[in-house]
């Protein structure tokens, strides 16, 4: 199958059009011929040596059909249905919303007219759960600390029963075994990777769309820990390089590297929108081995940060402060309140973007107040203040600026073009 297509003047009406139509004998007309490429994608095609780079990942090596790809398995970010019941930045408050979450969930279970039933969120899942008469308890030790969004945190009540999607998340976090997962955004408008040791929300990337993959380095079977990446994977590198020490983990590392590599994500930016990322096999791998090792270590270790230097101006006032949380990137500014400002902030640290928004920018947007959706959270657990994380917030901003700054300085380091 094949498109003939001939373009007219962007401002042209559609009137104008088919005048022109009518008084234009079609053998004549100049047609541009297109073909769709494997993915019967029509329009803004690339062009580029995509389909010879190594898959990522890909759905026939995760279900053992194929070995084809640098990585076995990867999952979503983990899916609640519920984030404002199983998420909190407080870990006590997320402890009074999940006990009275599962109260109102037993007292339905065993009385299915329960007045109170409806104020807490139901779905299908949960809706199973209860059918099947599935008893729940709190249990503390199941709250930890979850990736939300870029640089931000919140404690997680990680429970199957009351997640609406756990995905593979049960099999690839095991207590006292440390994993790291590689997160990217699948299908969106906006490439981003950023790694981290936690586990890691399902819309923690998401920018216009698609879905958050998440790659771990290790899988759990039992009592054995193995490598994610795969055998395929490693022969790849080790027969092209001619390099029999490269490891498993330098492999996780360059490929890190690659994922940040300005030219990479510029030439295959329509791909990138579309599929999961391929690799290529660039000189010096130990170079970008060197550079994603560094910069997993900057991004999962940014709450160790130092502080960046920073100034601080506080403006003494009885007036009670008023959170802003705003950025003034040409000034170097950000607004905390109406009491508090800091200056300084360097023009690169703005460059270092996850999406639309630079690292920092992700900071301040998530501790803003805002007013929950949900009625009941709204009514009962909206305990949030920004006051009560000022400090945190001004110490956070200054180690993430610090990140922005180091990341950018080995961006920037890489090749201006792509192998």
């Amino acid at each position: 199958v094949r498109i003939e297509y001939v373009r007219r003047p962007e401002m042209e009406t559609a009137a104008e059009k088919l005048v022109w139509l009518s008084e234009s004998n079609i053998e004549t007309i100049d047609f541009e011929k297109i073909n769709a490429d494997k993915n019967y994608n029509w329009i803004n095609l690339s062009e580029n040596n995509w389909d010879l780079l190594l898959p990522l990942i890909d759905k026939e090596t995760k279900s053992g059909k194929s070995g084809s790809a640098i990585f076995k398995m990867f999952t979503r970010g983990v899916a609640t249905q519920r984030d404002e019941w199983v998420y909190d930045i407080d870990e006590k408050n997320l402890s009074k919303k999940v006990n009275y979450f599962i109260d109102v969930y037993e007292k339905t279970r065993k009385d299915k007219i329960h007045s109170e039933s409806n104020k807490i969120k139901w779905d299908r899942e949960l809706t199973k759960y209860k059918e099947r008469n599935i008893a729940k308890e709190f249990e503390s030790h199941k709250i930890s600390k979850s990736l939300y969004k870029p640089y931000y945190t919140e404690y997680l009540y990680f429970d199957k029963h009351l997640i609406g999607m756990v995905y593979q998340w049960d099999n690839i976090t095991k207590t006292g075994k440390p994993n790291i997962y590689l997160a990217i955004n699948s299908g969106s408008n906006q490439f981003i990777p950023l790694v981290s040791n936690l586990i890691i929300q399902q819309g923690a990337l998401l920018v216009g769309g698609g879905s958050t993959q998440c790659i771990p380095m290790f899988l759990h079977e039992g009592e054995q820990t193995l490598n994610n990446l795969t055998d395929w994977g490693l022969q790849q590198f080790t027969t092209h390089y001619k390099d029999n020490t490269i490891t498993k983990e330098n492999i996780f590392h360059y490929v890190y590297a690659v994922l940040h590599h300005p030219a990479y994500r510029k030439k295959y930016e329509l791909n990138l929108k579309r599929e999961f990322p391929r690799i290529p096999l660039n000189d010096n791998f130990w170079q970008w081995a060197k550079w994603g090792r560094q910069l997993m270590d900057i991004h999962i270790n940014y709450e160790k940060a130092a502080l960046y230097n920073l100034q601080r101006k506080d403006t003494l006032t009885d007036a009670a402060a008023k959170a802003k949380l705003k950025a003034f990137k040409p000034e170097g500014r950000i607004e905390i309140d109406s009491h508090t400002e800091l200056t300084g902030i360097p023009a690169i640290a703005w460059n270092y973007k996850l999406g639309n928004r630079s690292a920092i920018e992700w900071i301040l947007d998530q501790y803003k107040e805002k007013k929950p959706g949900d009625p009941t959270i709204a009514e009962k657990f909206n305990s949030y203040k920004f006051a009560d994380y000022k400090e945190q917030v001004i110490d956070l901003i200054q180690r993430v600026c610090t990140v922005s700054v180091q990341t950018m300085e080995i961006v920037n380091s890489m090749p201006s073009s792509p192998s």
